[in-house]
């Protein structure tokens, strides 16, 4: 499988996780679920894990959580095994998990009380958080009567109740309304200005694309690629300028041209002259497209 190692391992700068060999087996299993990652995340850094289901992520999650233990290789967090912090590693970090887990039974006030009195150090105010994610005039509501985006916000900022300084997040925006998800992103955005560090599971191509530094292609438990968005997709766009103008008839006509040697392409010259330009732009590959091609699979 081909590997892009671009920004990988050295250079990272400020290095918050150290992955190296990492390899799993689960018990009774005779396949392993990881077979020998590498990858390292920095201090700031907004670090993407995409991949299809089946394919390590979240395997890969839990021991860097220090919910596993059995691996192989190396799992380093601040320079130690996150099993080796003890307690003191919880103080420090926050997750977000996929699905929603709160106390029905409870408000959402009530939820982020409880688990603000879990830590030792200071924490975040509970409706302050509420109302970062339009949630505060629903606040002492039980969360038993919330929809399933409702939930999911809660379940945002119940991970950074503690102020932590690194954050796991699982698919953050799923099932959000594009109000609610822009306030998400622009959270995970404020958290990196912020110097931390979040490390973002998703299937959502657009999300990874907007929001992160670099991204992980995860497949069968290997990384296929891992590169920024952006080297990510010039790799492999093709070098075509699209010139969409209208046509004779008033209908919306289009022609590609060399990106090499444009300027002194006189037909595409002729069409910014003689015609009404609705659109130019590259023939830019996607992250879809990439990653596509990068694994031969798609992300359902």
């Amino acid at each position: 499988m081909p590997t892009t190692t671009q920004g990988t391992s050295a250079g990272v700068i400020g290095e918050v996780i150290r992955v190296r060999g990492l390899t799993f087996t689960y018990p009774k299993s005779r396949v392993p679920t990881l077979r020998g990652m590498d990858f390292s995340v920095g201090r700031g850094e907004i670090f993407g894990f995409l991949g299809p289901s089946g394919a390590g992520k979240s395997t890969t999650q839990k021991l860097l959580i220090g919910l596993l233990r059995g691996h192989g290789g190396e799992v380093a967090v601040w320079g130690r095994n996150p099993l080796d912090w003890g307690s003191d590693y919880y103080q420090r970090i926050g997750v977000s998990f996929e699905l929603p887990n709160h106390y029905q039974k409870l408000t959402a006030l009530e939820n982020l009380q409880f688990f603000a009195s879990l830590y030792d150090g200071v924490t975040l105010d509970p409706m302050e958080l509420l109302d970062a994610v339009n949630l505060a005039d629903r606040a002492n509501t039980r969360v038993g009567k919330y929809s399933k985006g409702m939930q999911m916000r809660l379940t945002f900022v119940r991970a950074l109740i503690n102020d932590p300084e690194l954050v796991f997040l699982d698919e953050p925006t799923s099932g959000l309304d594009p109000v609610n998800a822009r306030t998400v992103k622009d959270m995970i955005l404020d958290l990196k200005a912020r110097g931390r560090t979040v490390f973002l599971t998703t299937h959502d191509m657009a999300t990874a694309n907007e929001l992160c530094d670099r991204v992980a292609f995860v497949v069968d438990g290997e990384i296929a690629a891992l590169d920024t968005p952006a080297e990510l997709r010039i790799a492999r766009s093709r070098r075509v300028v699209r010139v969409e103008y209208r046509g004779e008839g008033g209908g919306l006509d289009a022609a590609d041209f060399p990106m090499d040697g444009l300027a002194d392409n006189d037909e595409f010259r002729n069409v910014l002259r003689e015609k009404h330009v609705e659109t130019i732009h590259s023939r830019e590959a996607s992250l879809d497209d990439v990653f596509v091609e990068v694994t031969g699979r798609r992300l359902e």
